[in-house]
């Protein structure tokens, strides 16, 4: 089973305040997305591929409401909060808080934790509070991989390296993920590898010799679970990753990196083309 996912991001911000969204206006904008993509995607077999789109909440009903009832798109949240509500138990009292359960009343089948971004502000807060402990992020984010587990939700769990932490990867990837899944559903779990080191401009994108280097390292350390490249699946790299056989997919994000630097539905079908052609390929060979 390949895996496609799409992390959306804060894409919905106008251009006019500082976003990338000229795609439609912000009460559409997760319901355009689903409406735009989903016919695309039922050319694909649902037993080789899945298709996950990850939207910020205020998006969520918009893109669960556009589903036709034979979408091959599931829609999921970027995160959960690592408490939730139970009968018996806490009712609701989660101001500014997201969690598994009130995603899944929304709609959501999976939830992404442990993104760059989010292991980032983690250990902002952290490091406030004055503590250096460097397992610390990984045991929040395993409480909220129980809790979204807990609500039914599939986990896309993302793990990776940044520049100062690159010498020791196999010592900060064994780290997350010995200590994220711990008492996790592997089985409802796939592993999104970012490096966090190659990500962005001007940084030199990781190679495939590394990439599958890191991926048969995680499929080791779990137990065979799926990988699937976190840097960005794009135009680009699609052929190159498509090529890994230890690489089950990818996640996508931004469509265009320069001009009208954005997310545009049409480029995402494009990407998810591009790297299926290189499946093919790849398997006839």
């Amino acid at each position: 089973m390949k895996h496609i996912f799409l992390n959306l991001k804060r894409f919905d911000i106008p251009r006019a305040w500082g976003g990338v969204n000229d795609l439609a206006e912000i009460s559409r904008w997760g319901g355009h997305i689903v409406s735009a993509t989903q016919e695309g995607l039922k050319g694909y077999d649902p037993a080789e591929v899945e298709f996950v789109q990850f939207y910020p909440e205020a998006h969520l009903l918009g893109a669960v409401q556009a589903l036709c009832p034979d979408s091959p798109i599931q829609v999921g949240c970027q995160g959960v909060h690592r408490a939730d509500t139970a009968v018996g138990g806490n009712i609701g009292a989660f101001t500014t808080l997201r969690t598994a359960n009130a995603a899944r009343a929304l709609g959501c089948a999976a939830a992404l934790i442990g993104h760059c971004e989010e292991r980032a502000d983690k250990k902002g807060v952290l490091a406030e509070a004055g503590v250096a402990d460097s397992a610390a992020v990984g045991r929040l984010l395993n409480q909220e991989i129980l809790c979204a587990q807990a609500a039914g939700l599939r986990v896309l769990y993302c793990v990776g390296e940044n520049a100062e932490e690159q010498e020791n990867w196999q010592e900060v990837l064994g780290q997350q993920l010995d200590t994220g899944l711990a008492g996790a559903d592997r089985d409802n779990t796939v592993i999104a590898y970012e490096p966090v080191w190659s990500i962005g401009p001007g940084k030199t994108p990781a190679g495939p010799a590394y990439i599958t280097k890191i991926a048969r390292f995680i499929k080791e350390r779990t137990g065979g679970m799926d990988v699937v490249y976190g840097g960005g699946l794009k135009t680009e790299n699609a052929g190159m990753l498509a090529s890994i056989p230890e690489i089950d997919g990818g996640l996508i994000a931004l469509t265009a990196f320069s001009g009208q630097v954005g997310f545009y539905p049409g480029q995402y079908l494009d990407i998810i083309r591009t790297y299926w052609d290189g499946i093919k390929e790849r398997e006839q060979r």
